[in-house]
């Protein structure tokens, strides 16, 4: 009888390992579960649609430094495979890559269904035996192979297991790789807004600034980019960064801290230093009607708001305490958060099981023979940007080729 991989997990990084693997190894019978009626569902949803495949960065050096937990064992991943062999991949299939100003990379047709139309050409190619609303109660190590059981009370033998399931909230979801001896890193959220439900910041919805550098008060963490005020507080890359090199500091805090905004993107001190000049030359205008730094006028009239100043009151006539009071809310502003929400559909798990108990350069247990890990349920994250998406495609095929490889031997 051929011998038969069981795949759990229809993400980005069990499809990847599914359709290489059974390319690579054409007498293996390979099967793919997924617990949802829907295969690739995040894929579908990233990137507004469109789907951040990777980014255009080609240093494992640099690479690296986008991943707040895993970069030394990525150190080890990304030479075999990386960015450059994501497009080649894709383009390989038809399917071309464009890179945006700030290094993001998507399908040159703009819509994720490209990507997923690809992965299903691939495995109805090799005729993998895909199967929905499967879901997965336990796997048990048998003296040969393993024994997959599920809900419906069926199961399914194995000579090969890849775990691919993603990142659970729960660490019960990890139990039976716990009694195996893995270890797991405690599973947490990343990659998610700030809300902060009783700032007046929020009526500003919509408004967003290009270069804001946020701060968490009374931490290291800090970040420069753009900010986006939604409804409920604070949203884009620079707070969705934050979240996720702060996920565990943030956790402990049980999401409750604040945040600080320099909405300019320059020291206090610098702003003071041109302050005088800003004055002169504004002099005769109203505040309301002259703003030099180039925000959004909504957020501009805000900022006079909070600090008493009429919007008629003309540069010339500004008081030296108002002044202060403003250019300290424009490069100082806090606000309290409460509490966080899930960016979109695009949710990350930081933790997982413990990289040091993964081989880098196969994806295999050190622990238990012929058992392979790919994408998130591995204790590996990514900032926005395409980076957990490589990470799944870098770690899907590795784990796809030494599973070929021994298939093969």
């Amino acid at each position: 009888m051929s011998k038969q991989v069981v795949i759990i997990g229809g993400g980005a990084a069990g499809f990847f390992c599914a359709v290489n693997v059974a390319r690579m190894a054409p007498a293996l019978r390979v099967i793919l579960i997924e617990k949802q009626n829907k295969v690739l569902q995040k894929v579908k949803v990233s990137g507004g649609g469109r789907c951040n495949v990777t980014h255009a960065c080609f240093q494992t050096s640099e690479l690296i430094k986008r991943y707040p937990r895993g970069r030394n064992f990525l150190k080890k991943v990304f030479p075999f495979f990386g960015p450059k062999e994501t497009i080649a991949w894709f383009e390989e299939r038809g399917v071309p890559l464009k890179t945006e100003a700030d290094g993001r990379m998507f399908p040159e047709s703009n819509t994720s269904q490209t990507i997923i139309d690809c992965l299903l050409q691939e495995a109805s190619k090799y005729k993998i035996d895909l199967r929905l609303q499967c879901d997965v109660v336990n796997v048990e190590k048998k003296d040969e192979g393993f024994l997959i059981q599920l809900k419906n009370k069926d199961s399914i033998t194995a000579d090969f297991v890849v775990m691919a399931a993603g990142g659970f909230p729960k660490i019960e979801s990890y139990d039976w790789l716990i009694r195996c001896g893995h270890t797991i890193e405690l599973p947490l959220p990343s990659l998610f807004t700030f809300n902060t439900p009783q700032s007046p910041l929020n009526e500003l919805m919509g408004v967003a600034v290009e270069k804001a550098v946020v701060k968490i008060e009374s931490s290291k963490l800090e970040e420069c980019g753009p900010v986006l005020i939604t409804h409920w507080g604070l949203s884009g890359p620079a707070i969705l960064r934050l979240s996720a090199w702060g996920a565990r500091e943030l956790a402990q805090q049980q999401y409750q801290f604040t945040v600080i905004i320099n909405w300019l993107g320059q020291s206090e001190q610098q702003i003071r230093d041109q302050w005088n000049a800003i004055r002169n030359k504004q002099g005769a205008n109203t505040l309301g009607t002259k703003n030099p730094f180039e925000l959004p006028k909504r957020l501009w009239e805000f900022c006079l708001h909070q600090c008493d100043i009429d919007l008629q009151t003309r540069w010339s006539e500004l008081n030296s305490k108002a002044q202060n009071r403003l250019i300290h809310l424009l490069t100082t502003h806090k606000i309290a958060v409460s509490g966080k929400t899930t960016f979109k559909e695009e949710f990350v798990t930081c933790g997982g099981v413990s990289l040091s108990q993964i081989e880098a350069k196969t994806m295999e247990s050190s622990l238990l023979k012929d058992l392979f890990f790919c994408g998130e349920i591995m204790d590996v994250d990514g900032i926005t940007g395409g980076f957990n998406f490589q990470n799944a495609w870098s770690s899907g095929y590795i784990a796809a080729q030494a599973i070929a490889n021994k298939v093969n031997e």
